[in-house]
């Protein structure tokens, strides 16, 4: 009945959509403990109702968290990230058109996916079913390839929680995104240091260069000594319902030297086992060529 309003550039377009009928709205973007980016030698926390241009527009945060802010920049345009909040971003909801314009869906408590059969251009390639939305998100990705923890607050208890654990897949309930309960509030985003030795970088495909959601994003860090790939994190968004780790290609890349053949073939491996649907099959070949590209930019 009552609702959380930071940014609200997801929110107020949602009750504007009668998406979202809240009785009431607790405002806490003014909240001092919920704002900043406090860098220290370790991680660096980011409070959660801090805007994305804060972000990309601090030294702190373009020196400590540079993978970060590469992801933020993507974000909507400027307008947009001079109002959202990096926790907005993360628990924004799916912009699959089903669910936007009060189609009896899974996200409106409903036993379909009209996306499945209807119109899919921009669904799920990995990870699908029942529901075949993808994650909204550019900076889920960057986060989840930098290993970030999140802190999640009811009041009176606070539990610190993997980044990749706060997501939640449709095969585990297809009428949620992510692990918040109703009476919980996320509070800080903590982004661990970037290992010795790596380069990272996040690369977005788009329909349009400019304010719109990703056909497929790649977040990938590459950690090297010698020239030999000793450890990578290749994370995609616009592909699956959450961000999806592509295990299979950080495989393909660990122990090798990055030159085009290996960026080729940890393409290939980042979308082994996709399903795509009736209209969205060119996702495939989009996204290995886009993980080829962003490694061989880091090379």
């Amino acid at each position: 009945k009552v609702m959380l309003l930071a940014g609200g550039t997801d929110l107020l377009g949602q009750m504007k959509d009668d998406l979202r009928v809240p009785e009431g709205l607790v405002a806490i973007k003014h909240l001092r403990e919920l704002q900043g980016i406090r860098p220290g030698r370790g991680a660096v926390p980011i409070g959660a109702a801090t805007l994305l241009l804060d972000v990309i527009e601090r030294a702190a945060g373009r020196a400590q968290v540079p993978l970060l802010a590469m992801a933020v920049e993507k974000v909507g345009t400027p307008q947009i990230r001079n109002m959202a909040t990096i926790g907005g971003n993360l628990c924004q909801r799916p912009r699959c058109w089903y669910y936007r314009n009060n189609y009896p869906c899974f996200k409106h408590g409903g036993s379909v996916c009209y996306s499945a059969t209807g119109e899919n251009d921009f669904h799920a390639i990995l990870e699908g079913g029942p529901s075949y939305i993808v994650h909204p998100s550019d900076i889920a990705p960057a986060l989840v390839a930098l290993g970030a923890t999140v802190k999640i607050s009811t009041g009176g208890s606070e539990r610190t929680v993997p980044i990749d654990k706060f997501f939640v897949s449709p095969k585990q309930d297809p009428t949620r995104e992510n692990i918040l309960q109703s009476n919980e509030i996320l509070t800080e985003i903590e982004v661990p240091s970037a290992p010795a030795g790596s380069k990272a970088i996040y690369v977005k495909e788009m329909v349009r260069e400019i304010w719109d959601f990703a056909l497929c994003s790649v977040a990938a860090m590459v950690t090297t000594k010698d020239g030999v790939i000793e450890d990578a994190r290749i994370v995609l968004g616009g592909v699956a319902p959450f961000p999806y780790r592509a295990i299979k290609a950080e495989a393909a890349l660990k122990g090798k030297r990055l030159d085009e053949t290996i960026a080729a073939a940890a393409g290939a491996a980042a979308v082994d086992g996709a399903r795509p649907l009736a209209k969205n099959a060119y996702k495939v070949p989009l996204t290995q060529a886009t993980v080829a590209r962003a490694l061989l930019w880091l090379a």
